[in-house]
């Protein structure tokens, strides 16, 4: 029987089989729609009660992703969105309510408020496999779980545990979920998840209680303590001015952990004003911005585009190169890594296997993802590639020079790419006799964690090949950015004119840690001068040469650092002193007060440079160009943009707000 987006099925025991498929829709989402259609059928069902209650996805995609985006968007009462909480939240109680056993049988991910759904059932049954994830990411959005997920939560899981849950927004692998005590079962593949539902329903399975120890730091004294220790902890990651979710969370927790009716209460009075606040409405508009991004690199863009980069050669490898080539072989691509000196190979390799280390838990899994990455000092790999990654040293004829060969080695049907961060496309391709089988595939050091890739195109370049270029990034988790190729592309030219005028502060006499500082208050994820040592002053020096020539007092500084070797991160010393990966900065001093009016002076060259690449055409829009920046540089994402940014500081009431 249909119900609107619900499949109801009641069989010969008495169990009623409910299945959510939400019409035209990749994902399941929790839109009114679908919630007043769950209300009907459980009026129904209270004339006839079942034996029990069994909630699945009808779809293959996962259980459910949450709450309707675009609903949040459309709200602007307070009101209002209190009251479809404090109804959703009286749907959710009548389900836990039932007189009769309820599952959630998860197949796929289960988030934000379909994690709160299920956790209203008496047993959460999780199939094992990669794709099942369970998690509350609405901390990401300037949000934290409001349809009851807060409340049961901190019930479920004790304080401690699920505040950790809720103020990092992690996804958990279904082994993981099952350990942490958020669900109760896990099905193998192999088995029918039918069956173990059904069993759960005559056993009548009900979750376990939280360890005594995980139930006290629910109740005083130790909620109070507690929550200073976490209101400390979350204050490092995200400024509470900017981000106010983290510690009304906290407060709520604080002051309530003890009542489950009272958190739920909270949950009503506030996240109503989070959700209509600047943060919330900016971050869900990033959030709308990578699934942009993410669309642009799915093979669906294209569906005649018969094409699939599953082996990657890569030549050079150097720190960016070899970190490429890790990439992809932990995204499942076989990758061969060329190199004229076998001594920089080893050394990726060696970097590789430390990554992988790191990443990947299972140590079969991990044998698995090193036997993809084989070093390839002959180039023996480039023959059967399907794309071709070069990543060698910024020298324009060394790169003519390889792709004039590299052209003659591969199959038509390669795509081949450079990763030169600033040169243009036309001239590298200078001496190829098919230029237009050349594309730029810039990556952002470090490769293995930066998100973003332009995809550049050349006044050459076929467009199948750029889209070929964007589908590989979609196939190894990246976000492709297409960009036209110009000097510095879209990301290095808005952060030249940033970094410079940082260094001319500088030299003009304000306090690196002042000025760090400043726009570490602001939201960047750090500050311009601690990058420019991250990324390395010679690196700085070549790009200030090559966009912007005329800045004297940033040339003449980095060639002085460089002459002397300070280099940056890399040497241990440049800017600032360098020790275990962390530039060593005094205590106390000015600069532990920032300086807003400071942070405006140093951001306004790149507003400006941003609205310069998008009236010159680099991207397409001003989202694209948002993106870009947003997650090219980590530009400060509770402010949803450096162009939409921009638009905010146009005076509404006379004045601008620079908040």
């Amino acid at each position: 029987m249909q119900h609107g987006d619900w499949q109801q099925q009641r069989d010969r025991a008495g169990i009623v089989w409910l299945g959510l498929d939400c019409a035209d829709r990749r994902l399941n989402v929790l839109s009114l729609d679908v919630l007043q259609q769950l209300a009907a059928i459980l009026a129904e069902l209270a004339t006839a009660p079942p034996a029990g209650l069994v909630l699945y996805s009808a779809k293959t995609s996962g259980f459910c992703a949450g709450a309707d985006l675009r609903e949040f968007d459309l709200q602007t009462d307070e009101q209002e969105v209190r009251r479809v909480i404090e109804q959703t939240h009286a749907l959710f109680n009548r389900i836990e309510n039932l007189p009769c056993p309820t599952v959630a049988a998860i197949d796929g991910i289960c988030l934000g408020g379909g994690l709160e759904l299920a956790l209203a059932c008496d047993w959460r049954i999780l199939v094992d496999r990669p794709a099942t994830r369970l998690g509350f990411p609405e901390i990401q959005l300037g949000l934290f779980p409001g349809f009851g997920g807060t409340a049961r939560s901190v019930r479920l899981l004790g304080g401690r545990r699920a505040l950790t849950l809720m103020l990092t927004g992690k996804q958990l692998p279904a082994a993981t979920a099952v350990k942490l005590g958020l669900a109760n079962e896990l099905c193998s593949p192999h088995r029918s998840w039918q069956w173990c539902a059904r069993q759960a329903i005559e056993q009548g399975k009900k979750s376990h209680r939280p360890p005594l120890i995980e139930r006290l730091t629910n109740h005083w004294p130790a909620r109070p303590l507690l929550a200073q220790i976490i209101r400390r902890q979350a204050a490092k990651k995200a400024t509470p001015r900017h981000f106010p979710a983290p510690t009304a969370l906290i407060d709520l927790w604080a002051a309530q952990g003890h009542s489950f009716p009272n958190m739920l209460a909270g949950e009503a009075t506030q996240v109503p004003p989070l959700l209509l606040g600047a943060t919330s409405q900016n971050l869900r508009r990033v959030f709308r911005l990578m699934e942009r991004l993410k669309d642009l690199g799915n093979p669906t863009l294209d569906p005649t585009l018969d094409w699939q980069p599953r082996r990657v050669h890569v030549v050079g490898a150097g720190t960016m190169g070899g970190d490429i080539a890790a990439w992809c072989a932990l995204r499942g691509r076989q990758v061969s890594l060329q190199d004229r000196e076998s001594a920089l190979i080893e050394q990726a390799l060696r970097r590789a296997a430390q990554f992988f280390a790191r990443k990947v838990r299972n140590v079969t899994e991990r044998e698995a993802v090193k036997l993809r990455l084989l070093a390839d000092p002959a180039g023996a790999g480039l023959a059967a590639a399907d794309l071709i990654i070069e990543a060698i040293p910024e020298n324009l004829a060394a790169k003519q020079a390889l792709f004039a060969e590299l052209e003659t080695k591969v199959r038509p049907t390669a795509l081949l790419a450079t990763n030169t961060s600033a040169l243009p496309l036309a001239e590298i391709a200078a001496r190829m006799q098919q230029p237009q089988r050349l594309i730029g595939l810039h990556f952002f050091n470090p490769a293995t964690r930066m998100p973003l890739v332009e995809v550049v195109r050349g006044t050459d370049s076929d467009p199948a090949a750029v889209t070929k270029g964007m589908r590989f990034c979609g196939c190894v988790g990246r976000l492709p950015l297409p960009v036209k190729s110009t000097p510095g592309f879209l990301v290095n030219r808005v952060l030249a004119p940033y970094m410079a005028g940082a260094l001319q502060a500088l030299q003009a006499g304000h306090p690196r840690e002042a000025i760090d500082a400043a726009l570490r208050d602001f939201g960047m994820p750090m500050g311009p001068l601690e990058l420019a040592d991250t990324v390395g002053l010679d690196v700085g020096l070549a790009v200030v040469r090559s966009l912007l020539p005329d800045h004297r007092a940033a040339l003449e500084f980095l060639q002085a650092q460089v002459a002397t070797g300070r280099l940056g991160k890399k040497t241990g010393a440049g800017i600032y002193r360098w020790k275990n990966g962390k530039p060593i900065k005094p205590l106390r001093g000015r600069w532990t007060r920032p300086d807003q009016t400071l942070a405006q002076q140093l951001i306004q060259p790149l507003l400006a440079e941003c609205q310069a690449c998008l009236d010159a055409g680099i991207v397409a829009d001003a989202d694209l160009l948002d993106a870009g920046v947003i997650f090219g540089t980590g530009f400060a994402p509770h402010r949803g943009g450096p162009l939409h940014y921009l638009r905010s500081l146009e005076p509404s009431d006379g004045q601008p707000d620079h908040a």
